[in-house]
């Protein structure tokens, strides 16, 4: 072989090598989305949601990998006799100052009758 055909094969295997270092291999930030959508899921099902529910809660995040974790908590929870725990949403509080009734409102908005002093 020649010295050209090895300083070939040694630069080539060299910059195969660094394509990890350079950032080229799989987005970490996928994953991490993944992982995030199939523990939504997990906590759907242990909240007794149903998988449309989780859906129509959950916009914009993959709904496939909300599957898989609302159908691996499914299964864990039928292996283990675990009961879900109802999920509830409350309203937020009233606050304690009411507003002041309509009828009031409009009648600070009518104009004032001018009184003329002679």
């Amino acid at each position: 072989m020649t010295k050209f055909k090895r300083l070939m094969i040694v630069s080539a295997a060299l910059a195969l090598s660094g394509c990890d270092l350079l950032g080229l291999g799989p987005d970490p930030r996928i994953a991490q989305k993944d992982a995030e959508a199939k523990a939504i899921g997990g906590a759907c099902r242990h909240g007794l949601r149903s998988i449309e529910d989780c859906y129509s809660l959950n916009k914009g995040i993959t709904k496939a990998a909300i599957f898989a974790g609302w159908r691996e908590m499914d299964e864990y929870m039928r292996e283990n006799k675990i009961e879900g725990v109802r999920a509830e949403i409350k309203p937020p509080p009233v606050p304690a100052t009411a507003p002041a009734p309509l009828e009031e409102v409009i009648q600070d908005t009518k104009p004032k009758a001018k009184t003329s002093a002679h």
